[in-house]
């Protein structure tokens, strides 16, 4: 599946503006926010100079998102112990890092949409705590995945741009370490809980998967700016 999404757009943007890899501006830098599966930010940037002629640009660009972790009571039983005392409380983030590629591709008549696409790499990190009941403890995960896209620009004078875009990423399963705990795909888990509810049969990652909200399908409708440098 993650191969398909190079070849497949799975997002779109509605706009009108120049032809992006033949666009006279030598640097574009960008920034937006919005909807990344929570509260996102992103910023990139274009050298619309490096590749010269050729029929595509590549963007670099880096994203900070606020998140749901997951489910606090399952992810102490998973990482840490069965107890249930404290009040929990939770908070995830995720950084990720994407290089684009952007070819021209006309999306419903509008000609100067492009299709955006390109791997992307993601640090997660999900924080749970129970208030009285002393646990504060981080579960993390680093994953490498792909996505895909379509764009485009409206223009607010020469050098600036206003963006709408929505996207969809995807990232492959990725160990999760939590305390001193951690599950792997492949179950090659490094000291597992044991499931009190379950006959103390240990944890397997798909366990700790289901509890822990690590990226996975990420949908991204965002709406910044552009501007020539």
């Amino acid at each position: 599946m993650l191969g398909i999404i190079m070849f497949i757009p799975l997002t779109s943007l509605l706009s009108a503006q120049n032809n992006n890899a033949k666009d006279p501006r030598k640097l574009v830098a960008g920034i937006s926010a919005g909807y990344n599966r929570g509260i996102g930010i992103s910023a990139n940037i274009t050298p619309f100079s490096l590749l010269g002629d050729l029929p595509f640009s590549l963007r670099f660009g880096a994203g900070y998102s606020f998140l749901n972790p997951g489910n606090a009571a399952e992810a102490r039983r998973i990482f840490i112990n069965n107890n249930t005392n404290g009040t929990p409380e939770k908070k995830g983030t995720s950084l990720d890092i994407r290089l684009d590629f952007l070819i021209n591709k006309p999306l419903f008549g509008i000609s100067t949409s492009s299709l955006v696409f390109g791997p992307r790499f993601s640090t997660f990190r999900g924080n749970f705590k129970y208030v009285g009941g002393n646990e504060d403890f981080d579960v993390t995960s680093h994953q490498f995945g792909l996505g895909a896209g379509f764009e485009n620009y409206f223009k607010m004078n020469p050098k600036m741009n206003l963006v709408l875009s929505w996207g969809l990423d995807i990232y492959a399963p990725s160990r999760l370490s939590g305390h001193d705990t951690s599950y792997s795909p492949d179950n090659d888990n490094i000291n597992p809980r044991a499931n009190n509810r379950n006959n103390d049969i240990l944890f397997r990652y798909g366990d700790a998967n289901r509890a822990i909200k690590q990226p996975f399908i990420m949908p991204r409708i965002m709406l910044g700016v552009n501007f020539g440098l």
